[in-house]
């Protein structure tokens, strides 16, 4: 009986397979027999992205790991997964225009003037000519030629760098919510932000749309760190505004509507300086500059003379002619009024967030499209009690009011695009910001019971966000915008 129990605890279990590792080995074997098979039988322009993938995630990945540093483990797996997913969705774009839609996409044109110029890049000649002006598409063929001159000539690597770009946007519009607004919903707006289908498509390609992300993510950032006065706000403000000017000065105009709101609506600081008042007239200064050269670029964008009233309804009338064609054109009154009135705001916003309804989808494309605005709209519905708190939010988290003004006045001008397909694509450039409203974060239960209802606070997520509302941060400062109210504020490390 002793020997039996002897032998019994000397027995060792059987080591574990180490099947992650084993599944990882294999992985990377048949990624390399791939990549040996299509150099031997595909040109560069397939083959090439099979050396650009990896090399991005390579420099990502280590650099989401240190921005997440400090946070907690969810965000990193957020991130780096949202990674992965934008670059594979550049897949899906380039399989729509080249494949589904036989190549009659920008992006053949941004292709076939990108493999021209790309060599007189890499040989140090930027004099180029590239047949047209450079704001606007000439632009984005010049970017595309930079690409090709660092990654070479391969259409699926440069969609790769592009998709790249559009999900570094889509990143600084996160860091630019947790810095502006770090008691809101953060899990929510992650997951919202980089897994819309929207967002997660269209920015995802060689084009003016993806481009248009990663430039309003910096500008977006910029806004969110002068708006709790933070270092190196001007520099991401001036590289976004400069970015989104060379494709879409409109654009550009939009943003410093909504930034010149959120700037007269924050917070004073706790201990004000001499030097205030003079940032602030500077601050002014800046805007104002920024605001008369955009409009001077939008004038020359359209081709009129000047910006006002008269000029502003030449440019919707155009655009209105110039998309009233395809299968995706809308049905609309063209006897209606072509202008920018307030009174049309419901039914813009309305037009530019959800349309095309279900029963207006007259493609599976569009019917995708429908789905996601009737998911939206559902969104907003259930998300009324979050909604009801933004008022209070305007002063203490001007951010808010920043991106509620972008939202409206960008209603306003896109509302006139007459083809479902264009506004799908265009709307894009909205999302982010209309996606902040569906992340404000939760009333707690003294908020839902009013003034006679009993004062018990619930501890909990919904205490920790009325203080952080109330300003009171781990420091005692009563700024939003102190680093020491929010693990993960925002910092660039």
């Amino acid at each position: 009986m002793p020997s039996r129990l002897a032998s019994f605890h000397r027995w060792v279990p059987p080591p574990r397979l180490p099947w992650g590792s084993l599944l990882a080995l294999a992985a990377v074997g048949v990624y390399v027999s791939a990549f040996a098979w299509a150099m031997e039988h595909r040109p560069y322009d397939i083959w090439g992205a099979l050396i650009v993938f990896p090399l991005l995630l390579t420099i990502s990945v280590p650099l989401l790991s240190r921005f997440s540093r400090d946070e907690p483990p969810w965000v990193r797996r957020l991130v780096i997964g949202a990674l992965v997913a934008k670059l594979l969705a550049c897949f899906a774009r380039y399989w729509m225009s080249f494949v589904l839609y036989e190549g009659r996409a920008d992006a053949a044109t941004y292709d076939l003037v990108g493999r021209t110029i790309a060599p007189h890049f890499r040989d140090g000649d930027f004099t180029v000519d590239i047949g047209r002006k450079v704001i606007g598409t000439g632009f984005i063929m010049i970017v595309t030629g930079i690409v090709y001159a660092i990654v070479g000539q391969s259409l699926l690597a440069g969609y790769l760098v592009y998709s790249w770009l559009g999900f570094w946007g889509l990143y600084l519009f996160w860091r630019a919510f947790n810095v502006a607004y770090p008691d809101g919903d953060r899990r929510r707006y992650g997951k919202l932000l980089f897994f819309l289908p929207s967002l997660l498509f269209w920015p995802s390609g060689i084009g003016k749309d993806t481009w248009m992300m990663f430039t309003l993510g910096l500008s977006a950032y910029g806004v969110a760190l002068l708006l709790v006065r933070r270092r190196g706000a001007f520099t991401f403000l001036i590289l976004g505004a400069v970015g989104t000017t060379m494709v879409r000065p409109h654009v550009t105009v939009l943003l410093l509507c909504g930034l010149c709101v959120g700037y007269l609506l924050r917070n004073r600081p706790q201990q004000a300086s001499a030097l205030g008042p003079l940032r602030a007239a500077f601050g002014i200064l800046v805007l104002g500059v920024g605001c008369v050269l955009a409009l001077q670029q939008v004038g020359n964008f359209f081709g009129t003379p000047g910006i006002g009233a008269a000029q502003a309804n030449q440019v919707i009338a155009k655009t209105q002619t110039q998309t009233a064609q395809g299968g995706s054109a809308q049905v609309v009154d063209d006897s209606a009024a072509l202008s920018i009135s307030p009174a049309a705001l419901p039914q813009s916003l309305v037009t530019v967030l959800f349309r095309p309804f279900p029963f207006e989808a007259h493609n599976i494309q569009a019917l995708v499209a429908s789905f996601e605005g009737v998911v939206l709209m559902g969104l907003f519905v259930v998300a009324l009690p979050r909604l009801k708190r933004i008022p209070g939010l305007l002063i203490r988290r001007p951010y808010v009011a920043f991106v509620i003004v972008y939202t409206l006045v960008f209603a306003l001008a896109f509302a006139n695009i007459r083809n479902f397909g264009i506004l799908t694509r265009e709307r894009v450039q909205v999302f982010p910001f209309v996606l902040v409203l569906l992340a404000v974060s939760k009333p707690d239960r003294t908020e839902d019971e009013g003034v006679g209802g009993p004062r018990r606070r619930v501890m909990g997520r919904g205490a920790t966000s009325r203080a952080a509302d109330s300003g009171v941060g781990k420091s005692g400062s009563i700024d939003p915008g102190s680093p020491g109210e929010s693990r993960g504020d925002g910092i660039w490390r």
